[in-house]
């Protein structure tokens, strides 16, 4: 497992799959600030909570200069079931080899219920204009995650 990432480091840089199929890299969203957000995977309750959250505040984000990337380890056909269900206006990528996610300290070791395994842990990097890390949450909750985001970022 990679290092958790810290302020002011370089975002690892990342070209995968939405939920169409196109290829979208980080290097697209370079001149803007990006919310790249990983979570577990699609169609599950918090995950949806989640999705549904940052979609709803997609207007005041992008309006404060911020794009939302959200990843997961689910494969493209399952992201677009995701974002049709839920009507979903966020960017969905597909990681299914878990690089991106390895590359953030997304993935690794995680405990539930005394039990020890590997997964997604819910992470959310925000990425300055210049592609370095201004902020990185880990373990963070699915529910009320994006309205602390916000209030953080003070917008």
């Amino acid at each position: 497992m990679s290092e958790r990432l810290q302020p002011g480091d370089e975002a690892p840089a990342f070209t995968l799959p939405d939920a169409d199929g196109n290829e979208v890299s980080l290097a697209g969203h370079k001149g803007r600030k990006v919310i790249v957000y990983f979570y577990p995977a699609a169609l599950t309750p918090g995950c949806t909570k989640q999705a549904c959250d940052f979609t709803d505040n997609l207007e005041l984000l992008a309006g404060a200069g911020y794009d939302v990337i959200g990843i997961s380890p689910d494969k493209p056909e399952k992201l677009a079931k995701f974002r049709e269900k839920e009507s979903l206006k966020i960017t969905l990528l597909a990681d299914p080899e878990k690089r991106v996610l390895d590359a953030y300290a997304a993935f690794g070791e995680k405990k539930n219920y005394g039990r020890t395994y590997m997964g997604v842990i819910r992470s959310t990097i925000v990425v300055d204009e210049q592609g370095k890390v201004e902020h990185a949450f880990y373990n963070v909750r699915a529910t009320g995650h994006v309205a602390k985001i916000i209030k953080d970022l003070g917008i």
